[in-house]
C-alpha cells in the first residue's frame, strides 16, 4: 500500500466523525474531520511529511520553512520538517500565534529567528473557508516571509481554495472531503 492510501486509511479510521458539529468557520456540518487524531498519531507523521514534500516538489515550491496557525498546523509543520531532514533540502518549522505575545519578544511567529525574506509554505490540517490559513499567511507576510503557497491535509471544499486564490496564494490539499467520504 502506498503512502497516500495508508494516510487516507488512517484519516478515515481515526479522524472522520459523524454527528452535528460547528466548524471554526462557523458553519454547521454533519461530518467533522478531527485531524489532530491523525497528525499526532506516530505512524501517520512520516506519511504526512512525505506526502507534503512530494506535493511541494510537484508545485516547484522550494521552501526554507513551513508552518501555520497554532494548533492545527503545529504537528503538520513538525512532520514536514522532520521528513525533510533526510532530503536534499532540509527546512525549519514555525508556529504562528493567534495573537502576538504581549510580553517577552512580543512575537507572532515562533521557531524562526529572522523570518524576513524566507521562502515558506503555510500549512493547515483542515481547510474550510480558509480563514485560519489566511490569518497565518497574513502573519507570515507581515514578518517579511515570502509565501510560496498553502497546503493542507484535507480541503472541505467550502471556499478555502477561492479565498486563497483571491489573496494571491496558490493552494494544495492532500485530500478533498469527497475523497475521504468516498463520494
Amino acid at each position: 500500500m502506498d503512502a497516500r492510501t495508508r494516510l487516507k486509511e488512517i484519516l478515515v479510521r481515526l479522524s472522520v466523525r459523524r454527528g452535528k458539529f460547528v466548524l471554526a468557520s462557523g458553519k454547521v456540518s454533519d461530518v467533522y474531520v478531527d485531524c489532530r487524531l491523525t497528525t499526532l498519531h506516530g505512524p501517520a507523521m512520516p506519511l504526512i511529511g512525505r506526502l507534503m514534500l512530494e506535493r511541494f516538489r510537484e508545485r516547484g515550491w522550494q521552501p526554507q520553512a513551513v508552518g501555520g496557525l497554532t494548533l492545527g498546523a503545529d504537528p503538520v509543520a513538525c512532520a514536514v520538517a522532520r521528513e525533510a531532514v533526510d532530503s536534499d533540502a532540509p527546512l525549519d518549522a514555525f508556529l504562528v500565534r493567534k495573537e502576538a505575545k504581549d510580553h517577552g519578544r512580543r512575537r507572532a511567529i515562533e521557531g524562526i529567528e529572522r523570518p524576513s525574506g524566507l521562502r515558506c509554505v503555510v500549512l493547515d490540517d483542515v481547510c474550510t473557508s480558509g480563514g485560519s490559513t489566511m490569518q497565518a499567511i497574513r502573519s507570515a507576510r507581515e514578518a517579511g516571509m515570502h509565501v510560496l503557497g498553502a497546503c493542507c491535509i484535507v480541503d472541505r471544499e467550502q471556499g478555502a481554495r477561492e479565498a486563497l486564490a483571491d489573496a494571491g496564494c496558490e493552494f494544495e490539499a492532500l485530500y478533498t472531503m469527497a475523497e475521504l467520504l468516498g463520494d
